[in-house]
């Protein structure tokens, strides 16, 4: 199974970026969620299939939230995640 997708990147948040169907683009994405992201930016287009990587996301959860909710919301990495030494003590 293979889905086009357009992907858009929050103009307000950095990191944050949402992929919609390409046909339905941002149809079914919730007016609350769009205020909150900001306009749109259009970042690419994708061909997904369940064996494409995706640097951040899992790409068949990726198919399948844009299969039952019309999108998936791909938010920016948590500082831990970046640097797996900041809010823990150094042993030293």
């Amino acid at each position: 199974m293979k889905r086009i997708c357009a992907v858009y990147r929050s103009p307000l948040t950095e990191g944050m970026y949402l992929y919609v169907d390409h046909q339905e683009d941002l149809a079914k994405v919730p007016d609350a969620l769009l205020a909150r992201f900001g306009k749109p930016v259009r970042a690419m287009t994708l061909v997904l299939t369940a064996e494409r990587k995706l640097s951040r996301a899992d790409v068949v959860k990726v198919m399948q939230e844009i299969a039952d909710n019309g999108y998936y919301l791909q938010m920016p990495p948590q500082p831990e995640r970046l640097n797996p030494m900041v809010g823990t003590e150094r042993d030293g």
